[in-house]
């Protein structure tokens, strides 16, 4: 079970929107045979991260219109680079940043440090889509008050 010291607030200098603050505790499960963190278990934390994100604003990540119509976002891009091995039991930061919104995208950054020690940074692309149920996904733009919570002008 993740540990949170979930805290949102607006992002570094430099940085277009806000970032949250989580702590994980490495589960036997997200580790390898030789108790080192699984390179897959990186991608469930940015995934978890940012979901607390949103929550810490207000979003969620199925959000229903009162007319019926479901908006989500969906991945178009992942990737994660690897810096420092994390053990069984560790404590891993987790930070993630808006890095960019587009007209329908945002685009996270995620940094991982265990004790203050870099471990892994990685990459999100989320598309704000129309979710048709039997249908594709149909990218729309991301509305004003959604964008504004993104970026910390709330």
């Amino acid at each position: 079970m993740p540990s949170r010291s979930g805290h949102a607030g607006r992002a570094a200098a430099g940085r277009p929107g806000i970032r949250f603050a989580t702590r994980r505790r490495v589960e036997f499960r997200d580790t390898d045979a030789a108790g080192i963190v699984h390179f897959s278990a990186f991608f469930f934390w940015m995934e978890s991260a940012e979901h607390e994100l949103l929550r810490s604003v207000g979003l969620h990540v199925f959000d229903r219109q009162p007319d019926g119509r479901e908006y989500s976002w969906p991945r178009v891009s992942v990737s994660c680079d690897y810096v420092s091995a994390v053990r069984f039991g560790d404590e891993v930061d987790v930070v993630v940043s808006v890095a960019a919104v587009g007209r329908s995208s945002v685009t996270y950054e995620f940094a991982f440090a265990e004790a203050g020690r870099p471990v892994a940074q990685g990459r999100v692309v989320a598309v704000w889509c129309l979710m048709r149920p039997g249908g594709r996904p149909e990218a729309a733009a991301i509305p004003a008050d959604v964008v504004s919570k993104l970026v910390g002008a709330v």
